[in-house]
C-alpha cells in the first residue's frame, strides 16, 4: 500500500492566522522564538493542533527577528545548535503541557537553504533536533541535499519535500521571494503544482506557507489535491 504525500504548513508566524489552516494541515511546522513567535504564540498553535488532529512540528530558524529569519546569520556549529535546540526545547515544553509531542523539525527561511548546501550547518540541524527532541523526530528538508545527506547519517527520518505555493527554477531550487513570480497566488496553480509533485514519487510532502497571501483558499485546494492523488493511487495513511 502507498503512502500518501502529506500537506505541511508553516503556522504561529501571524497573529491573525486562520484557524481554518489548521484543519488543512497534516503537519504544522510552528514558529518557536528564531524568527518569531513567543509562549503565547506557541500555545495558541499548539492548542489548534490538537483541536485538529494535526501532529506539531518545530518551525526553528537563526535567530533573526528583525529579518524574519530570511537573512544568512554567522554563527559557529556550537553556537548555532545551541540556538536551534533552546528554540525547539521551548515548543516541546509548550506542547508537552497539552500531552503533544514534537514530531517533526523544518528549518525556516535562510536556515532551510544553509541547510541544503552547507554540511557544517546540516549537521548543527541535526544534533539540536536529536539532542533536544530525541531519535523520534522526522526532518522536513529539500530533496537531495546536504541536510537530506546528514539526516542519514544520523539515522533519522527524513520527508523530502516540495512547495505548492513557490515557483522553482530548473534545478529545483526556489525562485527568490524578491523575483516576479516567486508565489504562486492561484488556488488553482497551487493545487496543479501539489498534484504534480504527489504523483512524481520525489517528496513525501508538500508545503504551503501560512503567510502566503491567501493561503487559507490555496491550503484547501492543495490539501484536496492531496487526497485526490491518495485515492486514486489507493494510498494509505499518510503517516
Amino acid at each position: 500500500m502507498k503512502v500518501r504525500v502529506f500537506l505541511n504548513v508553516d503556522l504561529g508566524e501571524l497573529p491573525d492566522e486562520p484557524e481554518a489552516l489548521y484543519a488543512c494541515a497534516h503537519v504544522a511546522n510552528i514558529a518557536c522564538g528564531g524568527h518569531v513567535g513567543d509562549e503565547r504564540s506557541m500555545r495558541r498553535a499548539v492548542d489548534r493542533c490538537r483541536t485538529h488532529a494535526v501532529r506539531v512540528g518545530a518551525h526553528p530558524s537563526y535567530p533573526d527577528r528583525e529579518g524574519f529569519g530570511r537573512k544568512r546569520v554567522t554563527m559557529t556549529p556550537e553556537a548555532l545548535q545551541a540556538s536551534i535546540a533552546e528554540q525547539c526545547g521551548r515548543l516541546a515544553a509548550v506542547a508537552g503541557g497539552f500531552g503533544e509531542a514534537i514530531a517533526f523539525v523544518k528549518p525556516h527561511g535562510a536556515l532551510y537553504h544553509a541547510a541544503g548546501s552547507d554540511l557544517a550547518v546540516a549537521e548543527a540541524l541535526v544534533d539540536a533536533t536529536s539532542g533536544s527532541l530525541g531519535r523520534d523526530v522526522t526532518i522536513i528538508g529539500p530533496p537531495r541535499s546536504t541536510l537530506a545527506t546528514a539526516a542519514a547519517r544520523a539515522r533519522l527520518a527524513y520527508a523530502p519535500e516540495g512547495f505548492a505555493d513557490r515557483a522553482t527554477r530548473a534545478d529545483g531550487s526556489l525562485v527568490a521571494r524578491d523575483e516576479p513570480g516567486a508565489l504562486l497566488l492561484d488556488p488553482a496553480t497551487a493545487a496543479a503544482r501539489a498534484r504534480e509533485l504527489a504523483s512524481g514519487g520525489q517528496v513525501a510532502t508538500v508545503c504551503v506557507h501560512g503567510d502566503t497571501p491567501g493561503a487559507l483558499a490555496i491550503a484547501r485546494a492543495v490539501r484536496a489535491a492531496l487526497d485526490t492523488v491518495a485515492n486514486a493511487a489507493g494510498g494509505g495513511p499518510w503517516a
